[in-house]
């Protein structure tokens, strides 16, 4: 957590910095605003991709609907390369399924400090809540036995050469029920008011059913603490004027 809220301080000081000379924004201001957006998630136990839209309640509140789909590992898990036969894929010894988790959450945002001129960051905090989805896939092994090479799940006494294909598996794939909680602060700088580009830094709190098996040599886990920091661009819908199009076609090229 304190590497994300120095990445947020460092990242917010340089570019305030940069841009404390910035010009008046003389542009026409949207008031009545939606969002529509996505981002790229890095968080502390995988990666991932958001898809938000925010839907204005009033001057400084939205409510926020948003669905993500992100990989979780294992805190213990260290991936293996076979010295004998260095073209083979990389493997963790161990690692009985892949983890991806699916969440669809709604909740709200309020903006706690607006920009006025160009240059500026607008400051939000935001929350959002609803099911987790855990999508759990066996992992598969290339294994030498009996002086040929097989493929099979992990087995303790197996002489593992690399792991199998990514989509060796899907066929079994198996689903755990869970539910999360999300919080975190917006930073919003675009130059245009048209559209939007942020960072986003925060935590989620997240519980399942039971356990998820993902490692056979590890403790595994029911209750996840995950920190993550995201990049989120995306276009503001003036809901007085929904099919205004961006007058500066460039906008998200900076």
């Amino acid at each position: 957590m304190r590497k994300v809220i120095l990445f947020i301080i460092f990242f917010v000081s340089v570019y305030q910095f940069a841009h404390s000379q910035g010009e008046l924004n003389e542009q026409k201001k949207i008031f009545y605003r939606n969002e529509r957006s996505i981002a790229f998630l890095l968080n502390s136990n995988g990666i991932g991709l958001n898809g938000r839209y925010s839907q204005r309640i009033d001057a400084f509140r939205k409510k926020v609907f948003d669905v993500e789909i992100v990989n979780l590992k294992h805190p213990k898990e260290y991936k293996n390369i076979n010295q004998l036969n260095p073209s083979s894929r990389g493997f963790v010894i161990g690692k009985l399924n892949s983890v991806f988790i699916i969440r669809p959450g709604y909740g709200f945002q309020k903006e706690v400090f607006q920009k006025f001129d160009i240059g500026g960051i607008s400051v939000r905090r935001f929350y959002t809540f609803g099911p987790s989805i855990a999508l759990l896939k066996p992992i598969y092994y290339e294994v030498a036995r009996d002086q040929s090479i097989v493929v099979e799940k992990y087995a303790s006494n197996s002489d593992i050469l690399g792991r199998a294909s990514f989509f060796k598996g899907f066929n079994e794939l198996k689903f755990r029920p869970g539910a999360f909680v999300k919080a975190g602060i917006s930073f919003e700088f675009s130059k245009f008011d048209q559209v939007m580009h942020a960072i986003e830094g925060g935590a989620i709190a997240e519980a399942f059913s039971s356990k998820l098996p993902i490692m056979a040599t590890r403790q595994n886990y029911q209750f996840y603490l995950t920190i993550f920091i995201s990049y989120r661009f995306g276009k503001v819908i003036d809901v007085l004027n929904p099919n205004q199009e961006i007058t500066n076609p460039g906008d998200f090229n900076y």
